[in-house]
This record gives structure tokens, sequence and C-alpha cells, in this order.
């Protein structure tokens, strides 16, 4: 596999995927929420490698960042903004309704005001007026649906927010959802080990819709199996480039978004956009996953 170049010499690591209302992003993108603290919480253990991290994103050719309110909460918003406003091409994708209470803990609230309040203050600390792409990170049972999607489908058409998505969701609520909204993007979890929301994939896969899968790479405690370790061994690559290239290569729709807070991580991970699997390969992973 060939070295990074300093500034980047391709556009759209993994290609490009475009979404619904025209916007073109990169396919294997980059998550935010490992630059914050020990359960998602509090600022960075390594502040200035996260600077770091996030001023390398955009010169290896990534234009689709993940986030989210919560995230610290609030710090991975104020972190991007820091380093990379005023985004310059780059698709800021943000999340929110969930609160928190502390390191690992998180409780939704689907509340139509609190849902403004998240976006209101997303504005804010993203220093845009308007969103790229806004997600619901859950739908709250507590609180009926077309709440939340009725105030999702207000604040779009109050020019807050270009486009929606939705997270952690069946293939019956995104059809729910799209008689409020055309829903953008899904995310949800999706990787090696766990394969569970395959048929939300197909699903937006033929409809159009990016398919956003989180813990991409089983947050870095992926098992070495033997068809994914003599695969990488093949491509003189690492076992999770090997996953993140089987996993554009599972569907056209995918977009992987591997976080880290450190510079060598993200190079390691963004090489995976060059590796290209054989059709037997990705059949031998199909099975072994």
């Amino acid at each position: 596999m060939t070295d990074l170049p300093s500034t980047p010499l391709y556009s759209h690591p993994g290609g490009a995927f475009t979404l619904l209302a025209g916007r073109a992003v990169s396919r294997l993108g980059f998550g935010a929420m490992r630059i914050v603290g020990k359960g998602v919480w509090g600022e960075p253990e390594f502040p200035v490698e996260v600077r770091r991290v996030l001023a390398r994103v955009p010169e290896l050719g990534i234009d689709f960042i993940d986030t989210a309110d919560s995230y610290g909460p609030f710090i991975s918003e104020d972190l991007i903004h820091e380093v990379l406003h005023p985004y310059d091409g780059i698709t800021i994708a943000t999340k929110g309704g969930f609160t928190r209470h502390g390191p690992g803990s998180w409780a939704e609230v689907g509340r139509p005001e609190y849902l403004r309040q998240c976006v209101l203050m997303s504005l804010r600390r993203l220093g845009v007026e308007r969103l790229d792409l806004w997600q619901l990170h859950r739908i709250d049972p507590a609180v009926p649906a077309d709440e939340q999607f009725g105030v999702m489908k207000q604040m779009q058409d109050e020019w807050l927010i270009e486009l929606l998505g939705l997270s952690e969701v069946s293939v019956e609520q995104v059809e729910v959802a799209s008689r409020y909204f055309t829903v953008s993007t899904v995310q949800n979890r999706y990787n090696f080990s766990d394969r569970s929301s395959e048929d939300v994939l197909r699903y937006c896969e033929a409809n159009g819709i990016g398919f956003i899968p989180w813990h991409p790479l089983s947050a870095g405690k992926l098992d070495v199996l033997p068809a994914l370790d003599h695969i990488a061994r093949e491509h003189g690559a690492t076992p999770h480039q090997v996953v993140l290239a089987w996993l554009l290569a599972t569907s056209p729709a995918m977009l992987p978004i591997p976080g880290t807070g450190k510079v060598h991580h993200l190079e390691e991970n963004m090489k995976a956009a060059t590796l290209q699997l054989s059709k037997a390969e990705v059949k031998e992973l199909d099975a072994a996953a």
C-alpha cells in the first residue's frame, strides 16, 4: 500500500456518494466521537494531537465528518469549529436527541422543544447558519414519533437544516419518517461482527439513502480471524484496513466513518481507500463475517 500524500492527490477517499440533495461526500469519512475524553466525556486526553488529527482530515481529501452534540458533550463540535471553520466544502453531519449524565451515560430526549434546542445550539457551536446534515440520534420511545419527525421537518422548512437523517432505526421506522421528510442518511451499528442491520443497509441502497455504519471497526477490538489475517498479509495491509475496504465493497451506499484521536491511526485508516479487494476476497470475508 502506498503512503498518503501531505496534500490530497485524490478527492473523496473510497469514492464519492451523492446524498439525495446532490451533495457529494467522501465514502470514507471521519467520525469525531473519539476526539473527546474516555467514555465520550470531557476534554481529550491529548488535545494537541486531536487538533492535529482534525487539521489532517482535509489534507487527506476527506470532506465528510460525523459528530454529535452529545460527544463531550459539546466538545467535539467545539473542536471541529476551532480547527476547521469555515469548513471550505467539508460536509459536517451532527446529531441530537441525547442528554449526558456522565461518562458512558446516555438518555434519549425527543421532546420537540429539546430537539429544537439541540439544533440551535449545534448551529452556534459549529458557527453556521444552516446545518449540512442533522440526524436524530435516537427515536425517543417516550415521545410520539410524529412529534419528533414533525419538528425535524419544521426546522428543515425554516432552513435551519439542509438534510435530515436517523440513527439506530428499522426499515419500518425509516418508512414512517419518510412520510414527514426525505431521509438522506441512516446511521446504524454495522461492522465485521455485527450485521444485524443488513436489511436496513439494503433498503438504503435501493432508495439512494447513505448508510453510515457506526463502530465500523468494533471500537478497535476486532478479532483477527484467519480469513481476515491472510487477506491482510496478501495486501501488505492491517486487518482494520481490510475491514474498511470490505465495508466499502459491501454496498455503494456504505459510508464508513472510522474515528481516532491519533494522526497515525487516521492515516492508517485512510489507506484503506486505496485497497482493492477481489470479488473472491469479498465473498470470503462475507462468509467469515
